[in-house]
């Protein structure tokens, strides 16, 4: 077994392990604990014995709905209940195993229960492995839209077994590695290189270039989380970790618009290209990069259109984006590759043209 550790220097410093078995490493983060808690959706059941066999603690399986609909203020309430028939005290955790949207989930009910308490994330997926459990963003959603409740809370550890990713639908490593590769658009374009020199390989579960493309992503959110976790308000080219939110404002009006059944990597996707062409109408980047976002992507497997009749609806959901302040629309936009930058109340023919432009390419 060989792992690397990357360092989030946070306020609550922490460490993300990635490499093949580094979920036997498990009992090491668990000193003083009596119990633990095992936050799960259905089809990981099958791994619970493997990941609790060498713990001494008593081990309660909350078992959650698949994907989007485990983040609901309802299987959030069922997870306290839970906790308080085990009797959970502060010294005890919880630990988040799948996908994005269950450590999500599970994050969220170790920042609230006793007002917080030991959470490990252990992502099953590539999604989750690069996003949403390494940064200390956890919540729910709400009939209004994604995300809109929620708590950073810096997990104690990140387990990122690779040997998870044999297993994992070839669409679930596809959507994972949009957000490997806007890593790569907004940071770090060796990303890109390394994606682009052989594409298959890329995509192969637990392959050593997949390997290190989810290292370098993961390093980019570290660079980002450790300066700014809780996402400060952020100015033009003084950006924060509000770059890590580069096509997600599109994105998350999409997933709401599919009831959450679109996978988010793919919304993404989508979100990226219509924030590389709103980026080309304003003058600040070139027609080269707009057909590098297309080319990677589709590269990738990614959708980069969606339905022309949408707008409207997507506009409006898109109003209520964590980054908008007051009723000014704000977009992650990039100048150059690599160089992100906050636009403010971008004119709202240049959203709509550039939603129908994306489309008809």
């Amino acid at each position: 077994m060989t792992w690397e550790p990357i360092d989030f220097a946070t306020e609550q410093p922490y460490q993300v392990l990635i490499g093949r078995g580094v979920s036997t490493l498990l009992p090491e983060f668990l000193d003083g604990v009596e119990r633990v808690a095992v936050i799960h959706p259905p089809g990981l059941a099958f791994l619970l014995p493997a990941i609790t066999a060498g713990l001494e603690q008593q081990v309660t399986a909350i078992r959650v709905p698949e994907s989007e609909a485990g983040k609901r203020a309802e299987v959030l309430q069922g997870c306290w209940e839970a906790l308080a028939r085990a009797g959970f005290t502060r010294s005890d955790a919880i630990l988040g195993l799948g996908g994005g949207a269950t450590t999500d989930l599970a994050g969220f009910v170790a920042a609230t229960w006793l007002r917080g308490v030991r959470y490990i994330a252990l992502p099953t997926s590539l999604l989750a492995m690069v996003d949403a459990s390494v940064g200390g963003k956890t919540g729910i959603n709400l009939s209004a839209g994604k995300n809109l409740v929620g708590a950073f809370y810096e997990p104690f550890t990140v387990i990122g077994d690779l040997d998870f990713f044999e297993t994992l639908p070839d669409s679930e490593l596809r959507s994972g590695m949009a957000e490997v590769l806007k890593c790569g658009f907004i940071a770090d374009p060796e990303i890109l290189e390394e994606f682009e020199a052989d594409p298959a390989e890329a995509l192969a579960p637990a392959s050593d270039r997949q390997a290190k493309l989810i290292r370098r992503a993961v390093a980019v959110k570290a660079c980002a989380v450790s300066a700014d976790l809780r996402e400060r308000t952020s100015e033009g080219g003084d950006i924060g970790r509000e770059a890590l939110n580069y096509g997600h404002t599109l994105a998350h009006a999409i997933e709401h618009e599919e009831h959450f059944l679109l996978r988010h990597g793919h919304a993404v996707s989508i979100g990226m290209v219509f924030a590389a062409e709103v980026a080309r109408l304003l003058g600040m980047i070139d027609d080269e990069l707009v057909a590098r976002h297309r080319g990677v992507l589709e590269q990738a497997g990614l959708p980069t259109r969606y339905p022309d009749g949408a707008w409207l609806k997507l506009r409006d959901v898109m109003s209520l984006d964590k980054k908008a302040r007051g009723s000014q629309l704000r977009l992650v936009l990039l100048e150059a590759l690599g160089v992100p930058r906050i636009v403010t109340a971008p004119p709202e023919g240049v959203l709509a043209d550039a939603f129908l432009t994306m489309n008809e390419v």
